[in-house]
């Protein structure tokens, strides 16, 4: 699972780890039921506060993606089907743009173009 946070980008950065995370989730890059690291050990390798990491998790259980279990961490709580590495590369390119400023109907553009 790869996690990006821009420190630069404007916005807070538990929506920056959510999303990082819920697109690990949707493309399949982490399973049903399996346990997403320990808040505080994300929170050290990411180099960011133990509660930007646990309301990213909040925000994700919110969404019914994830389950928190108290003392025992995060586990991966829906099964959404066989998502392919297509899914995957979406969610990286529109995380990429987020972090690079782009928004959604300039990359919509930029999409089109390249697919003609």
């Amino acid at each position: 699972m790869r996690i990006r946070l821009d420190l630069a980008t404007p916005g807070p950065l538990f929506e920056q780890l959510a999303s990082s995370l819920r697109a690990s989730i949707v493309d399949g890059r982490v399973g049903y039921g399996e346990r997403l690291p320990a808040a505080r050990d994300l929170a050290s390798a990411l180099q960011v506060n133990v509660h930007t990491v646990l309301r990213a998790y909040r925000v994700l259980r919110d969404e019914g993606l994830i389950e928190l279990h108290p003392g025992r961490g995060a586990t991966v709580a829906k099964r959404l089907g066989h998502h392919t590495a297509l899914a995957g590369a979406i969610h990286d390119l529109v995380d990429e743009a987020r972090l690079n400023g782009v928004d959604a109907p300039a990359l919509i553009s930029l999409i089109r173009e390249a697919y003609r």
